[in-house]
């Protein structure tokens, strides 16, 4: 079971990598740094294929083809390919070592067909000419293996389980359903570029409320920069995906922060609670600074990293926490779950 546990570890710690240099080929503009899949220009490294690239390049100076660009994209390739390896011997030694408490075996069987369709998804990113929609999924696809791998993780660590009221374990339930959701709203709006669509703040074109095109916003199927009818993306559309994704965090970092607190408040949970609070809180200001500062490419990497963090925290926490006695259905407005009164948390 060591070699099981070191194994989850460290690609747990590989796949924050592979997420967070992901996410700064896209933002490098390297995601068809080599245009074809896997290799580049059929070769294993962009060194082999060297004459093909700079002959690209030479054709089109200002094109997605270049040799630090191909470079970008192969390790980005060369990593996640590890990651995969890594993850298939992760599922090998947890159905070796089912008869143990901490494998979970079906969850690692489940991680391998995550991974094989990331995969897919990485190679449609590049033979589809990086569609929003397979570019969002290939981030959602990264994060899912990150959550996956931290829930491996916090078994295989024996993680103690604390015993709270239902509702504060309904409220986790929900922040990480919440945070799932700006978590895609975040993606679409990064592989839109809309992420400059809005250059003030608070206000977005001097305005609460924005001229918006939500209707073509949120076409899925449809090329990069264009409406589902074949025409180009406006401003107003790319208004929409901004102004969303900063809705979305209003709410969501509402719901995260009061769910801190709630476990702040209590000894058992406070030092997640107190992490919580932290990294919502620094992955506001990487927003605003993202905005404020034209979306230097380091910060712009680093938000990407916040909302690893913020993921693998909340399935942490979600983990961590156990409801007393027998959970009661989820009520249906959040607005039951918090705040938690004092008197509730003695009785915990």
């Amino acid at each position: 079971m060591n070699a099981y546990r070191r194994l989850i570890f460290a690609a747990l710690m590989l796949t924050a990598v592979v997420v967070v240099f992901g996410a700064y080929v896209r933002l490098a503009d390297a995601g068809l740094g080599c245009p074809d899949w896997p290799g580049c220009y059929g070769q294993i490294t962009p060194h082999h294929a060297a004459e093909d690239i700079l002959g690209a390049h030479a054709a089109d100076p200002h094109g997605p083809v270049s040799l630090p660009k191909a470079w970008k994209e192969m390790v980005h390739r060369y990593l996640a390919a590890s990651l995969g390896l890594m993850i298939i011997g992760i599922a090998v030694l947890a159905w070796r070592h089912r008869s143990h408490k901490g494998a979970a075996p079906w969850v690692a069987t489940l991680l391998v067909g995550v991974v094989i369709f990331q995969g897919l998804l990485g190679k449609w990113t590049v033979t589809l000419l990086l569609k929003p929609a397979i570019v969002t999924g290939h981030l959602l696809g990264g994060l899912t293996t990150l959550a996956l791998l931290t829930w491996l993780a916090a078994r295989v660590a024996g993680a103690r389980r604390e015993v709270v009221p239902p509702r504060l374990l309904w409220a986790a339930r929900a922040g990480l359903l919440v945070l799932a959701v700006q978590v895609a709203l975040g993606g679409w709006t990064s592989t839109n570029y809309a992420a400059l669509a809005c250059t003030d703040f608070p206000t977005c074109h001097g305005s609460l409320w924005p001229v918006a095109d939500y209707a073509n916003a949120f076409h899925v199927v449809r090329e990069l920069g264009m409406t589902a009818d074949g025409e180009l993306l406006s401003l107003s559309a790319l208004t929409a995906i901004h102004w969303s994704h900063r809705l979305g965090a209003l709410v969501a970092g509402g719901v995260l922060l009061m769910l801190g607190w709630a476990l702040a408040r209590r000894v058992p949970t406070a030092g997640a609670g107190v992490a919580l609070i932290a990294a919502v809180l620094m992955q506001i200001c990487l927003g605003v600074a993202n905005v404020a500062l034209s979306l230097p490419l380091p910060l712009a990497a680093m938000h990407n990293a916040g909302a690893a963090v913020l993921v693998g925290l909340m399935v942490w926490i979600n983990f961590r926490l156990q409801a007393r006695g027998i959970a009661r259905p989820a009520p249906a407005a959040l607005g039951r779950l918090l705040p938690f009164s004092p008197r509730s948390q003695r009785r915990a």
